[in-house]
């Protein structure tokens, strides 16, 4: 493994584990209040765009990375969709 694949190895590991935290706090506190939905759209879009980069380069770190933080992301995105939507349907 040469210098490339373990500086693009370890760029998977911390931004798809910067999306953990943030993925637990909204499942256990279902509160997405704080969150903006803009920003999610856009980073989720952005992280299918790169597992189709990936796939398009073969590059498997680039792939699964991105799937993972994709899905992370996709669960807040859905949860603040579904609190957006709740709220106007109650109110």
């Amino acid at each position: 493994m040469d210098y490339t694949q373990i500086t693009g190895l370890l760029a998977a590991i911390l931004t798809t584990g910067a999306n953990i935290p943030q993925a637990i706090k909204v499942i256990k506190t279902r509160s997405t209040k704080s969150l903006s939905a803009a920003t999610y759209s856009m980073l989720f879009l952005g992280m299918v765009l790169w597992v189709i980069y990936g796939v398009i380069k073969k590059d498997i770190p680039i792939i699964l990375a991105n799937a993972v933080a994709g899905s992370l992301c996709g669960i807040i995105l859905f949860m603040k969709l579904l609190a957006i939507y709740q709220s106007k349907k109650s109110g």
